[in-house]
């Protein structure tokens, strides 16, 4: 059966291939999100220990959000041609990869191999990360908040497992710190690999000759573009602020573990408000979540300027998380009724590439920013994006509404 009839057969069962899907790809993504926590909860600490100059000492997380710009095109186009379970079960090799790299590099105090072990990771991220697009494929117009939201709600118990998994290795093999934690980031990816063995989404590939409308023909729609940029805006802050947190909370007299801690409180932001964040799209509308969530990441802003204590740090950390969650699902669900079936793969792999590409941007500067500026200026670049953001958003309400009059 072709993926065109599939949704709508699948709904009539009461969507039980879609949730079968959502909750093996919730699974994975409790799985792979320990990659992303390993790698933010040490990058900038092993960073500033390997690289031979402290205004580099983020390069290692902005070399993972190049590999997620890097990867997220080729995810799509690996998708179309051999299906999402052969792509993410590549993309965990990758991910198992790049825990062995990241391993060799701390070993040898080779900074440049480290990169590599990162920029693997972030690969691994892209494809890890599209888990959300592909809950939806053969969800009804009904579940699909929820299946998205089901996938982020794995990314729950990464919020442990990562950060806990840095706690209790960091120093089981002396004098390297957190080279266990890296090997043991391998063998979650490595089971990660297995589980996805159990995904059924058909290709799409197999539904319409043709492929659907021309790519520029659909991010040219207003919707989309609002969609994309508060997409983009979520992540690119979330990671500007959750890559220089840990390294500020050290430089602040805070211990490792504390920064460590924050990251796990964060990653839990991110994911835990997943259980009922589908529900709240359905009941306020997806518009509305977006413009909380934007709200929220603001808000976190404002809390970071307030003070650089522990609590100050954590909180900060957590709104940022939550406010990430209901931006991304938002504008996730938004870009998932913006194309046709023949369409998702092309379209959500262009959406990722919008997201991680600006990410790579801004991640590059943020090493240099906090190194020359500070904390301060990190927290107040979340004003004037957020502003951008939520004056789009607020334009497509307004024209929503005149179109419904």
């Amino acid at each position: 059966m072709s993926a065109v009839a599939e949704a709508p057969f699948d709904a009539a069962s009461g969507d039980r291939l879609a949730k079968r899907n959502a909750f093996v790809l919730a699974l994975a993504q409790a799985l792979a999100g320990a990659n992303n926590s390993v790698i933010f909860a040490t990058g900038g600490i092993l960073g500033a220990m390997m690289a031979p100059d402290r205004s580099l000492a983020t390069l290692p997380l902005s070399m993972t959000v190049c590999g997620m710009a890097a990867g997220s095109l080729p995810v799509g186009a690996l998708a179309r041609r051999f299906g999402r379970r052969v792509t993410y079960q590549l993309g965990a090799v990758i991910g198992t990869l790049a825990g062995l790299i990241g391993y060799a590099a701390i070993t040898h105090g080779s900074f440049s191999l480290y990169l590599v072990a990162t920029f693997c990771g972030g690969v691994y991220a892209a494809s890890h990360m599209s888990y959300r697009f592909a809950a939806a494929d053969t969800a009804s117009a009904a579940f699909k908040p929820k299946a998205v939201a089901w996938v982020m709600a794995g990314g729950l118990f990464a919020a442990f497992i990562g950060p806990q998994l840095v706690i209790f290795t960091k120093d089981l093999l002396p004098p390297y710190l957190f080279a266990a934690s890296y090997l043991g980031q391998a063998a979650v990816a490595a089971i990660a690999c297995l589980l996805l063995a159990l995904v059924r989404i058909p290709k799409a590939a197999a539904q319409v000759v043709g492929g659907g409308r021309p790519l520029g023909v659909i991010a040219r729609q207003p919707r989309f573009i609002v969609a994309a940029t508060c997409g983009t805006a979520s992540y690119a802050l979330m990671n500007l602020m959750m890559t220089s947190a840990p390294l500020a909370m050290v430089d602040c007299g805070l211990t490792v573990a504390d920064a460590t801690l924050g990251i796990q409180w964060h990653v839990f932001a991110m994911y835990a408000p997943s259980f009922f964040t589908g529900s709240l799209i359905l009941r306020l509308g997806v518009t509305r979540v977006v413009a909380l969530g934007l709200a929220l990441l603001a808000l976190s802003g404002v809390v970071g300027f307030a003070g650089i204590t522990l609590w100050h740090f954590w909180i900060a950390l957590v709104l940022l998380g939550v406010g990430w969650n209901f931006a991304l699902v938002g504008a996730t669900t938004m870009v998932t009724e913006m194309h046709r079936p023949e369409e998702r793969n092309k379209v959500q792999a262009f959406n990722d590439f919008c997201i991680f590409g600006t990410m790579a941007v801004g991640s590059f500067v943020s090493g240099g920013m906090l190194a020359h500026f500070g904390w301060f200026l990190v927290n107040l670049v979340m004003f004037p994006v957020v502003a951008v953001a939520g004056g789009m958003l607020g334009w497509l309400m307004r024209r929503d509404r005149r179109v419904t009059a």
